[in-house]
């Protein structure tokens, strides 16, 4: 077993990272999450390892206050008295860890002789014993083999048309992949990267917060045919410019351009990119700008679209579709296809489930994750339940930062009412997904089932951020309004929720996911159960199999499941569906 457990939340994952390499370099045996197997389930794992560790490092912060996993981590050290604390910003320690000592690594490039890091070095060392003391310095300077770490911000859409934002938001996210195939680089995530987007910007200062040596910055210009993209590569530390380029290229030179940019950042950095790892870069997945293009318009409908409504799920089809056309060995394009579809399958009836377009998708690429997300889903949906589970591993096996995965993990583990597992998946692929309010709405739910008020009230502050947001870009976005209603009930602002109830059923009365989370937020926070019925009669008098399962699992209507209308209605909805073909009856 390890010596050393490492608790963090997902924002500080680079940091983790960090103080994972060095104290391996020191020749600690150290454990963190990204080693999580893929054949057990992560909570035992998890429990496993903490209970062997010989000393549970914390690396605190502002997001580690709010997940419940990093908080119950250093509970369960703190007790067994094996707790060394740490953070890398100013976040004020919750009681009763702000009365134990906690190293501070503001600013820390991963010198082994700073003091703040001999801190840490000294506490685990002494739980360890004499034999767990680390080697001699000038060894440990020898022996160290640091990571340069670099952030991508997301490039500005300089294009005249703001709704290109799709095409500046795919290059960065191209990008960041990239160059996280790079061993000796260390890069921060998406989800990290895109909190400064449209944001005026200290680079030194982003520069310690994520506690990397490199910033990249740049722009995209898209017009016609061509593409105009700068990008500047900057000294953390320095805030000088190591270089700084543009480039000027027809759209058809758009896979060599970022083939070129994160090559050029590589040497810039005096790395070697190993042959396997340029060739990973070079893969696309497909050699038609046409294709991928059309692609990043359906990803973004996927990540920012109306949940809930028929359109925004038979766009990403459309947009797939033609992009499969265009290039049928897209794997991806395929991948994307087959959500939208099973999303239209399970929601709406649609005849076509997306169980084809996924098996293409792996055929095509068989190191895709997201197909078998999918199929997890509809094996779940089957009651085929240690299939689906299987499925979801191997899926986290292939790609455990993939936000559809984490979703689909965390969708699987809802509907078994295992909620401790649910609320892990939900939180990671909230962050993994900056824009996501219905992630955010659904750890909110979990914390809930879970008796957490305190966690529910920070996921529901979160919830109501991201919804909020995109109600003011889309006011008619019925899915983000019906989120941002649960949030607000659950925060106790009660007037301003049923305002939003009686705007919403206004603009977009059809909107069933939004009526179904108006019904969760009258019955779990603002207790009226008349009103809350009133809502779910229309959504049972057509709802699908997989509308009724869910409900009939979710704790959010547990208050009403014994009201005689509410199994009334479950009654009918299972004799309506009994008698037609909207979907197969499967296990509730």
């Amino acid at each position: 077993m390890s010596d050393i457990f490492i608790s963090y939340a997902r924002a500080t994952a680079a940091q983790a990272g960090q103080v994972a390499d060095a104290l391996r370099q020191m020749g600690y045996d150290i454990w963190r999450d990204d080693e999580l197997p893929a054949n057990r389930p992560y909570a035992e794992v998890i429990a496993e390892r903490l209970s062997s560790a010989k000393a549970v490092v914390v690396v605190w912060s502002a997001e580690a206050l709010k997940s419940q996993w990093v908080q119950s981590e250093a509970d369960r050290a703190r007790a067994a008295g094996k707790l060394v604390q740490l953070r890398f910003d100013d976040t004020s320690l919750p009681m009763p860890f702000d009365r134990i000592q906690c190293a501070d690594l503001a600013g820390w490039t991963g010198d082994l002789d700073a003091a703040a890091w001999r801190q840490v070095v000294s506490g685990i060392a002494e739980l360890l014993g004499a034999a767990g003391h680390p080697p001699a310095p000038q060894a440990r300077r020898a022996s160290a083999a640091w990571k340069l770490g670099i952030c991508v911000l997301p490039f500005a859409n300089m294009s005249a048309d703001a709704e290109q934002e799709y095409f500046s938001d795919g290059i960065s996210e191209d990008i960041i992949t990239d160059l996280s195939k790079v061993s000796a680089l260390s890069v921060i995530s998406r989800n990290s990267a895109f909190q400064y987007k449209g944001k005026h910007i200290d680079l030194p200062k982003v520069a310690r917060e994520l506690n990397v040596s490199h910033v990249l910055e740049g722009s995209v210009r898209k017009a016609g045919g061509r593409v105009r993209i700068t990008a500047q590569l900057i000294n953390g530390a320095t805030n000088d410019h190591i270089w700084a380029e543009r480039w000027d290229r027809d759209l058809t030179d758009i896979f060599a351009l970022q083939d070129e940019i994160s090559q050029t950042v590589v040497a810039a950095l005096k790395l070697e990119l190993l042959p396997q790892e340029k060739k990973a870069i070079e893969q696309r997945g497909t050699i038609s700008p046409d294709a991928y293009n059309l692609y990043l318009m359906a990803r973004q409908y996927y990540v920012s679209g109306n949940l809930g409504d028929v359109r925004r799920e038979e766009a990403i089809l459309r947009l797939c579709r033609r992009a499969t056309e265009i290039d049928p060995e897209y794997g991806r394009a395929w991948a994307l296809m087959a959500r939208a579809q099973t999303s239209l399958h399970f929601r709406y009836g649609r005849a076509d489930d997306g169980l084809a377009a996924a098996e293409r998708a792996l055929l095509l690429d068989p190191d895709l994750a997201e197909p078998h997300a999918v199929k997890a889903r509809h094996l779940r949906e089957q009651g085929r339940h240690a299939e689906a589970k299987a499925e979801i591993e191997v899926a986290l096996r292939l790609d455990p930062e993939s936000y559809e995965v984490n979703l689909g993990a965390g969708y699987v583990s809802f509907r078994e009412r295992n909620f401790e597992d649910a609320v892990r998946y939900y939180e990671k692929a909230a962050g993994l997904m900056e824009a996501d309010f219905h992630t955010a709405g659904m750890v909110q739910s979990c914390f809930k089932a879970l008796g957490d008020e305190e966690g529910a009230r920070r996921a529901a502050r979160m919830t109501l951020e991201r919804a909020e947001t995109a109600v003011a870009h889309d006011q008619s976005n019925g899915s983000a309004i019906g989120f941002a209603v649960t949030a607000l009930a659950t925060l106790g602002e009660t007037k301003r929720a049923r305002e939003w109830i009686d705007r919403a059923l206004l603009i977009d009365p059809d909107n069933m996911n939004m009526r179904y989370n108006f019904a969760c937020a009258l019955t779990v926070q603002l207790k009226d159960t008349d009103a809350a019925l009133e809502l779910l009669g229309p959504l049972f008098s057509r709802t699908t199999y997989t509308w009724l399962n869910h409900a009939k699992k979710d704790p959010d209507l547990d208050a009403i499941r014994e009201d005689p209308r509410f199994q009334s209605m479950i009654a009918s909805a299972e004799q309506r569906l009994a008698n037609s073909q909207d979907g197969a009856p499967t296990e509730s």
